[in-house]
């Protein structure tokens, strides 16, 4: 083994700490998952699990701590934002607490308060998110490769005093790096002193490592493996929420070369993906309305490069081990799926997949970078694209991100004149159409006004997160000042199902069948339906909604989402700032439904009604494949931002080897018949239900929420219901 080189052989040669017993010892562990899941494999060491067991159990986000110590420069009115930014940058690295347990390979923590609550500790200013920095060109150049650039950038002067103070301040957070990880290493020394010596060489091994990374370039795994994470839980400890990326991609030279070499095996490799995986875990407990889950750590496996070489390796299948075996739903993990992705990958995914969570979800990676590329972006950088820590894409570290949600329906309630008692009348459903067309145009043109003022903050101009994105060094603007390569907002609208069902039912009922007249038809909506259940009865069981692969529900989504998306797509790119198309609710379904009117599918006020680019709850009753069939009708290089098809499979119809085939042969249509992208939860709607009435059964109970897993029982009643009512697919 090479000196300094640390894996579990090697640990257990040296003697690993030996870690005190569970705070639950002597009684009956509640179990991680639901009793209908399958048997996990075994492969990882018991230090791991208990490590794992004990960041699931909530115990570190309980205990985090706010800065309160005191910040005066915080109101000095001579200092610049930026130049603030970089004092509380250093204050934080001098004074936040410090958490390494005994066993952990990986070390470094997050642990103030601030930083789960989504803001800058000592500022009280807005933290980012919904983005993925460039964490792969840092980790191959190390903090001083930055510092180098960043230096470079002053020495050739041209910066007003705004950009100087920017780049003064990227400095002072790479100071202020520096020193955190000192206090790590003297930790990790005070530790070492106070071990026994049997287990003196476990600790020196750490000190190597994080004396070398992350300013240097890593030299093996290990090093990688740790590199990456003190770069992303410093961000993290500022309360930066940033996506991880192409981690198989990242990591994966500097396992080939020790593999290569015979400095670690793939068991070793595994424990070290797995204390890292088990890092993410450290913010649970924390109070988060949409789950403890939700903190947009995603994760990008598999796909092509920018040359068009497949990337998965054996980095991607370790990752799927770990999540498999410990079921950590805190990285969510995507799949991009190509012409070259291998076989064993889609089995992988499906062995991952049936323990549900709906931890693992899938791009169609052919169909993303095609609208990239219509939208205007080089073909190498679409073929790089991850996500934004949510689903929506982007160029990773080239990338300022936000995205605007709207509701699409009170546009179709305003040409129906549901909010006021006006009569109203078409002379046929082209009229209705185009007035409903003309409510959405005017709606959408406001917004492009507003999005032309986004991203002009001059003071809050977030120095660490800039440094990582390019652009920002160069110009000496940041990242909330259209700093940044790319600034993009992109424009959402939930709800798109919902008026396309309504709209067909409109068609059918009022103008084809002459069953009911326009203006007596919004009468009854008006009053929610009430005395007309009859009528709404007829509706919910007569028609096939989009969902159903009903060629005639399914044209008019495909016309609702065709019009919208050419609404949306007049503007592209405007005062800077790109304004890419998508279809998402993202759990604002929940907000809308009281502000929606009754509707004409049959929906009262108050309805939770479809996510995303799903079928409307309850609706879809064909199976899945009819699901992705309709779904698969539209043209998804017209939403560059993304729309999402979710599945709830019945875990019943998934056991064994057939299970499996069936999950494989999903991912297959899905790519094939070229949708965007698709979750699959794997779940008993009876397991979901005493969940919520036993939630002390269930502590590690993940579930699918939009762009990220949540622990069920983290979330409030009417998010539960959301995903209670999902309707179950039964392969």
């Amino acid at each position: 083994m090479a000196s300094g080189h640390c894996s579990w052989a090697s640990i257990q040669k040296h003697s690993p700490p030996k870690l005190p017993p569970p705070a639950d010892a002597g009684k009956t562990a509640p179990k991680w998952s639901a009793p209908w899941q399958p048997e996990r494999p075994s492969r990882l060491d018991p230090i791991t699990h208990h490590l794992a067991k004990l960041g699931l159990s909530g115990e570190h986000g309980r205990n985090l701590t706010p800065a309160t110590w005191d910040f005066p420069e915080r109101n000095d009115p001579t200092l610049s934002g930026s130049i603030k930014y970089g004092l509380a940058a250093l204050s934080v690295a001098r004074n936040a607490p410090l958490r390494i347990l005994p066993g952990e390979l990986i070390v470094g923590s997050a642990t103030l308060r601030e930083g789960a609550q989504h803001a800058v500790p000592l500022l009280g200013v807005s933290s980012v998110s919904h983005v993925t920095v460039g964490f792969g060109k840092v980790l191959h150049t190390g903090y001083k490769g930055l510092r180098a650039e960043i230096e470079e950038r002053l020495s050739r002067g041209g910066l007003d005093s705004h950009g100087k103070d920017l780049l003064d301040s990227m400095i002072m957070c790479l100071d202020a790096a520096a020193v955190w990880q000192q206090r790590n290493i003297d930790l990790v020394k005070q530790m070492k002193r106070s071990a026994p010596s049997s287990e003196k060489r476990f600790y020196q091994n750490i000190i190597d490592t994080l004396e070398r990374v992350p300013e240097n370039e890593p030299a093996n795994f290990r090093e990688a493996v740790q590199s990456l994470w003190s770069i992303y839980a410093f961000q993290r400890l500022m309360g930066n929420w940033s996506g991880i990326g192409r981690i198989d991609q990242m990591l994966w030279p500097y396992l080939e070369k020790d593999l290569k070499a015979g400095t670690i095996t793939l068991d070793e490799a595994r424990e070290l993906v797995a204390h890292f995986w088990i890092k993410g875990t450290e913010w649970i407990g924390e109070s988060n309305p949409t789950g403890d889950a939700q903190f947009y750590q995603n994760i990008i496996l598999g796909g092509i490069d920018k040359d068009g070489n497949e990337v998965t390796n054996p980095v991607t299948y370790l990752v799927l081990d770990v999540v498999e075996e410990l079921h950590i739903s805190d990285f969510p993990i995507g799949v991009r799926l190509g012409d070259k992705t291998p076989d064993r990958l889609y089995r992988k995914i499906a062995e991952v997949q049936r323990f549900g969570g709906g931890i693992v979800s899938l791009y169609n990676e052919n169909v993303a970078i095609e609208g990239m590329l219509k939208y205007g972006y080089p073909l190498e950088e679409a073929r790089e694209f991850t996500n934004d820590g949510c689903w929506e894409i982007l160029v990773p570290g080239k990338t300022a991100f936000i995205y605007s949600p709207s509701d699409m329906m009170p546009a179709l309630f305003r040409a129906l004149h549901l909010y006021d008692s006006e009569h109203v009348e078409y002379a046929d459903f082209d009229s209705l159409y185009s007035a409903f067309v003309t409510e959405l145009s005017k709606e959408v043109n406001d917004l492009q006004d507003r999005i032309d003022h986004h991203f002009l903050d001059h003071e809050n101009t977030q120095p660490l997160i800039s440094m990582f994105v390019e652009g920002c060094v160069e110009s000496g603007r940041g990242y909330n000042e259209r700093g940044p390569k790319y600034t993009v907002n992109g424009i959402h609208y939930g709800g798109v199902t919902d008026t396309a069902n309504s709209l067909y039912v409109l068609k059918k009922l009022v103008f084809d069948e002459n069953y009911i007249s326009l203006n007596r038809f919004a009468e009854i909506l008006r009053g929610n339906w009430e005395g007309n259940e009859g009528l709404r009865n007829l509706i919910r069981n007569r028609f096939e909604f989009y969902g159903n692969d009903n060629d005639e529900s399914d044209r008019m989504m495909v016309r609702v989402f065709d019009d919208y998306t050419e609404i949306v797509g007049r503007v592209k790119d405007r005062a800077g700032v790109k304004r890419p198309c998508g279809i998402s609710t993202f759990g604002r379904e929940i907000d809308w439904r009281m502000a929606r009117c009754a509707s004409p599918q049959g929906s009262r006020v108050g309805d939770i009604l479809a996510t995303n680019c799903s079928p409307t709850p309850g609706s879809d009753t064909k199976g899945p494949t009819a699901v992705l069939n309709s779904y698969c009708k539209m043209d998804f290089t017209k939403t560059v931002c993304g729309a999402t098809v979710e599945l709830k499979m019945l875990p019943d119809s998934l056991k064994g080897e057939n299970g499996i085939t069936a999950l494989v042969g999903l991912a297959k249509t899905f790519r094939q018949k070229k949708g965007w992208y698709m979750h699959v939860d794997v779940v008993d709607t009876a397991t979901l239900i005493d969940a919520q009435m036993h939630p002390e059964k269930y502590p590690n109970l993940p579930v699918r929420v939009a762009g990220w897993s949540a622990r069920f029982n983290t979330l409030c009643k009417e998010w539960q219901d959301m995903i209670i009512q999902r309707t179950q697919q039964i392969v």
